[in-house]
């Protein structure tokens, strides 16, 4: 389960407090467009901060003129397919391994990009940029119009070169341990 909090810091505090105390189940996510320093100490025993300073950024999604992604990289194939209103793209190498991927539902005029990764021995090849277009095209066809992200360090990079914009910190925490430790 992810629990995603976006308000003013106020609301979000409270909401922090009460779902940090309520929840005791181990691998439970949350996430707030605050600063780690200031949703530290928010947090009930058993949570910790997790996965390092985010960042939420948002784009414009247009269609690629010529509605394809933009050249793959050769010795590569791209593989796109929607499914329960998500649309994933995958990118294989001649042989069939994994090198990236990446994920985007649309949610009316909004689609949310999530799971975007490329391998590291594949990094470097303009691979991310291939999915992130194959998945911005994908869903402009499906009327979106704006796209929104999570997006670590290293990812902020690419997205900004893309045309991508950071709104603000996102942060998360993990409850790690139930109740009694275990």
């Amino acid at each position: 389960m992810r629990h995603v909090l976006y308000s003013a810091v106020e609301a979000v505090e409270a909401t922090v407090h009460e779902i940090t105390q309520r929840t005791t189940t181990p691998g439970v996510w949350l996430k707030a467009f605050v600063p780690p320093e200031t949703l530290e100490p928010w947090l009930a025993p058993g949570w910790r901060l997790a996965g390092g300073l985010g960042y939420l950024m948002s784009a414009s999604l247009l269609v690629a003129p010529t509605g394809v992604p933009g050249p793959v990289p050769d010795g590569y194939r791209l593989t796109t397919w929607t499914r329960a209103g998500v649309t994933r793209a995958l990118v294989r190498t001649a042989d069939g391994a994994f090198a990236a991927r990446g994920q985007i539902a649309v949610t009316g005029p909004t689609a949310v990009v999530d799971q975007v990764e490329t391998d590291p021995a594949h990094q470097r090849r303009g691979l991310g940029r291939v999915v992130m277009r194959g998945l911005a095209d994908a869903a402009a066809e499906q009327g979106a119009t704006a796209g929104v992200l999570g997006a670590t360090p290293d990812g902020r990079a690419l997205y900004e070169t893309m045309g991508w914009r950071v709104l603000a910190p996102l942060t998360s925490a993990l409850r790690t341990h139930g109740p009694t430790g275990a």
